[in-house]
C-alpha cells in the first residue's frame, strides 16, 4: 500500500513515474494500434509538428483500457482531488531528429491542480530515444519565488525506463521531450485529465483536438483512493512496488 509519505512525496514532487503498470501481455497490440493510427500531419483538424508521429487511437478498447487503470485513475485522483473525467488521448512518437523541446508547463484552467497529464510508455525511453525531461517540485512556485526560466536546465531531470511505465504529472509541472538522437522507437500515449467542472469547456474544442471517444464517464477519488483495496488490486504486484521518483 501507498503510505503518507508516498501521498506527500507526491504532492511536493508533482509526479510519480508508475514502473511497469501496463500488462506487458497489452504492449505488442497497442504498438499495433498505434503505427495503425499515425495520421500526416495535414490530417488533422489542427497540423501537428513534423517532428513526431502523431497516431489517432482513443476508440481503441486496450488504449481506453490502459487510460483506466486503477493505480493510474488513483494517482489522478489524488492530483484533482475532486471528480474528474478523461478528456483526451493521443499517440506521440520523436521521429530520428525529432522531438526536442523547451521547458515548460502546460498550464491548469481554473485553479491549480484541475488538470493532470500522463504518458504512457509502449517503448523502452531514456537519454537516446527522446525520453522526457522533468523539473521535480516546479508546479507549485513558493511565494515570491521569480519565474521559472524556461532556457536553466540545471534542475531537470531526464527519465528513463520500460515500456509498460506510466509518467502522470501536474499539468503545472516544467517538462519537456527531449531529442532522439539514434531514431529508437518511442511511442507513447498523451492522457489527459480534467476535473469535472471543466467539461463545458472541454466540449467546446472536441472537434479541434479530433475527440471521438465518449468522454461523459466520471471518476471519483474517493474510488481510487491511496491504499484502497481497488488500487492496489489492478496487477499481482502491490502499488508501492510500482511508483518511482526521482531524485
Amino acid at each position: 500500500m501507498v503510505n503518507m509519505t508516498d501521498r506527500e512525496q507526491l504532492h511536493r514532487e508533482g509526479y510519480v513515474l508508475l514502473r511497469r503498470a501496463i500488462p506487458a501481455e497489452w504492449l505488442d497490440d497497442l504498438r499495433a494500434v498505434f503505427d495503425a493510427g499515425v495520421k500526416p500531419s495535414d490530417q488533422w483538424p489542427v497540423p501537428r509538428g513534423m517532428d513526431c508521429r502523431h497516431s489517432l487511437l482513443d476508440l481503441d478498447s486496450t488504449v481506453q483500457a490502459v487510460c483506466r487503470l486503477p493505480q493510474l485513475l488513483t494517482v489522478v485522483g489524488e492530483l484533482i482531488a475532486e471528480r474528474f473525467f478523461l478528456s483526451q488521448v493521443e499517440g506521440r512518437e520523436p521521429l530520428a531528429g525529432g522531438g526536442q523541446q523547451q521547458l515548460h508547463r502546460d498550464l491548469s484552467a481554473q485553479r491549480p491542480g484541475d488538470m493532470v497529464a500522463a504518458l504512457a510508455y509502449f517503448d523502452d525511453y531514456g537519454p537516446e530515444n527522446g525520453a522526457t525531461r522533468i523539473v521535480p517540485g516546479s508546479h507549485r512556485p513558493a511565494p515570491g519565488e521569480p519565474p521559472f526560466d524556461f532556457n536553466d536546465e540545471s534542475r531537470s531531470v531526464r527519465l528513463a525506463g520500460s515500456a509498460g511505465d506510466i509518467l502522470v504529472f501536474d499539468v503545472d509541472l516544467v517538462h519537456a521531450g527531449s531529442l532522439n538522437s539514434v531514431g529508437a522507437r518511442r511511442r507513447s500515449i498523451l492522457i489527459s485529465y480534467f476535473s469535472e467542472v471543466l467539461y463545458a469547456s472541454h466540449l467546446e474544442t472536441l472537434n479541434l483536438r479530433n475527440i471521438r471517444m465518449d468522454t461523459s464517464e466520471r471518476f471519483d477519488p474517493s474510488n481510487f483512493a491511496l491504499g484502497s483495496k481497488a488500487a492496489s488490486q489492478s496487477t499481482d504486484r502491490s502499488i508501492d512496488k510500482l511508483i518511482s521518483f526521482s531524485s
